[in-house]
């Protein structure tokens, strides 16, 4: 039977604000990438959803990120790889005592925003992320786009690469994705979504922007946490898969 894992950036808010409904979400997803307090997150609410995450079985993931929570971690950013070395190691040891305090671990690391758009053609910042992962815990799987210099640099290290796919962004004809600040480099249409979904699951395609169909070989699918409705397109897209005889479970 195909399987797929569904992941879901969460706890991306900041003191008393909250950009994602982690409680209804984590009922849903399989792994949770939990922000670490360099684009999004605090501790306290890096706790409660390691808790919430633990109470229901889902996957922890460390999603690190350059050091920017003015721009939610989605401004590109000149990072010398030693310095952000450290920082990604930091923020899996912070996530990590937390996972801990609620009877699990962090079991996977992904980039978020413009560190992990970086990544995939960055040769020297995707070695500076694994170098990362690999002072925090040498262990732990990297989850990445297809192709990438990141997933490239994760194997020659000895680390696990794990591909990831998206739902709900456009593609280019190369299996990368849209710069956020082009038209049309997010799929709004909820249906549309769902569809892409199954079709990444079962076929291992989509289709790019210009109508070029691509291959996408990916092991999770990610559903962002910060979209409109996101709880309901989130549910609606597990039913479609799990009614079209895909399992739906963690890759870790």
């Amino acid at each position: 039977m195909t399987s797929i894992d569904l992941n879901a950036d969460l706890g991306e808010g900041f003191g008393r604000w909250r950009l994602t409904d982690d409680e209804q979400l984590l009922t849903v997803v399989t792994s949770a990438n939990v922000a670490c307090g360099f684009h999004a997150g605090d501790a306290v609410t890096m706790r409660r959803v390691c808790e919430l995450a633990a109470a229901r079985g889902v996957r922890v993931g460390a999603q690190v990120s350059y050091r920017d929570l003015a721009g939610f971690g989605r401004r590109a950013m000149d990072v010398p790889s030693a310095e952000l070395t450290a920082e990604v190691a930091y923020q899996i040891g912070a996530l990590e005592v937390f996972a801990r305090a609620a009877g699990t671990r962090v079991s996977y690391v992904k980039p978020h925003g413009a560190l992990y758009n970086r990544v995939v053609h960055d040769e020297e910042q995707a070695a500076a992320v694994v170098a990362g992962v690999l002072l925090a815990d040498a262990a732990l799987p990297v989850l990445g786009l297809p192709g990438s210099r990141l997933l490239e640099a994760a194997r020659a290290a000895g680390l696990t690469g794990v591909t990831e796919a998206f739902a709900d962004r456009a593609y280019t004809d190369e299996g990368t994705l849209v710069p956020r600040g082009q038209e049309g480099a997010v799929v709004t249409d909820p249906e549309a979504v769902v569809e892409r979904s199954l079709r990444l699951a079962r076929d291992r395609t989509v289709t790019a922007r210009s109508g070029a169909r691509v291959d996408v070989d990916a092991r999770s699918l990610c559903l962002h946490g910060d979209t409109p409705g996101a709880v309901d397109l989130a549910r609606r897209v597990r039913k479609r898969l799990e009614s079209s005889g895909i399992r739906v479970e963690a890759f870790v």
